[in-house]
């Protein structure tokens, strides 16, 4: 860790418009790079890498793109050690990829599963597979959840070029799914679980889709939005409901019954977040201004009150915490993205 980075423990960055998607670079040799996405209510909106300048210890805008709608998640391309092309995924209508570099940030493919119709069934979610990055999976509000396979084809002016295909497309739930994330489980590759507007959380293996496997379901069938798998120990998995107040954590071999609540918030709960390196630390945000970060390793005992909270200027939308640099968390609020020093 660098002199500058022990001296601050909060960096600020104001963005032109309200934000709202934000991803942390995964690549060891572009730390403190973030993708954020703005929150524009018309066809203009964009998304804008910024980097941490180390010298003057502030955030600069590295480059711009256009997104027609908001961006519902921005993703890095899962690969610390720079093997693939440096990659950028968000998803609205479509799924888009887009290939940075240090000049321009220009988009490389766009995928599209509905050829057949001039409407498409807006994405409300998507996650990159840790184990091979040449799958990502989508969740989309025609109740279904699409598995992409990318290839790197031909290369065309010295540069590969990356296109995309659907490996399978499935009818996730009886609603809406509004978010899909792939588990460790099992090497990694082929499990992924969805949460939707029918209240329950489904587990799916990509080796055996004839079936599912409902691991819980909200008691007053309330939707659940977000759903998001410990980094260290694949039995659990957090989620939460449409305009809750906490946050469930589930273990998988005790389907339907949460091993605890974390209710400490005091309005809707937005974001989830498990720390990279820790089985038992995850932080969760909401629109009380709180990003709370919890110790659950008392578990099934109640876990009563959080080991950190940070007071917000805003109702916070957004947190991920920094895959390789575990030390740090971000938030989004209003025009701001703000990273911390946990």
């Amino acid at each position: 860790m660098s002199a500058m980075a022990k001296r601050k423990e909060i960096y600020k960055y104001d963005a032109p418009w309200t934000v709202y998607a934000a991803s942390w670079s995964v690549r060891n040799d572009k730390k403190f790079r973030l993708a954020i996405g703005s929150f524009i209510e018309e066809y203009n909106n964009k998304v804008q890498i910024v980097g941490l300048d180390e010298e003057r210890a502030e955030f600069k805008a590295k480059s711009m793109f256009d997104h027609p709608y908001p961006c519902t998640k921005i993703m890095w391309i899962p690969d610390p050690k720079s093997v693939y092309p440096d990659l950028l995924a968000t998803s609205g209508d479509y799924l888009r990829l887009w290939r940075v570099s240090d000049s321009e940030t220009r988009l490389e493919c766009l995928l599209n599963n509905n050829k057949n119709s001039d409407f498409c069934a807006p994405l409300t979610a998507f996650d990159w597979n840790e184990v091979d990055p040449n799958l990502l999976g989508t969740s989309s509000i025609d109740t279904t959840c699409t598995i992409w396979g990318l290839e790197t084809g031909q290369v065309l002016r010295r540069v590969n070029v990356v296109s995309g295909h659907v490996k399978t497309q499935l009818i996730a739930h009886d609603k809406e799914v509004y978010d899909i994330a792939f588990s460790r489980a099992g090497g990694g590759r082929d499990m992924f679980a969805s949460v939707g507007a029918d209240g329950s959380v489904r587990m799916f293996d990509l080796r055996h889709l004839e079936h599912s496997t409902i691991i819980y379901e909200d008691p007053g069938h309330q939707p659940l939005l977000r759903l998001c798998w410990n980094k260290q120990d694949p039995n659990y998995l957090a989620t939460m409901a449409v305009d809750g107040m906490e946050v469930i954590i589930l273990d998988v071999r005790v389907p339907c019954t949460p091993v605890a609540r974390l209710n400490n918030h005091r309005a809707c709960v937005n974001g989830i977040a498990w720390a990279p390196h820790s089985s038992c630390h995850i932080c969760t945000a909401g629109d009380d201004h709180q990003a709370l970060i919890w110790d659950i390793q008392q578990m099934p005992r109640a876990i009563e009150d959080p080991i950190l909270a940070y007071t917000a200027e805003g109702e916070i939308n957004q947190v991920q915490w920094a895959t390789t640099q575990p030390d740090w968390i971000s938030i989004c609020y209003n025009k701001t993205l703000e990273i911390l020093r946990v």
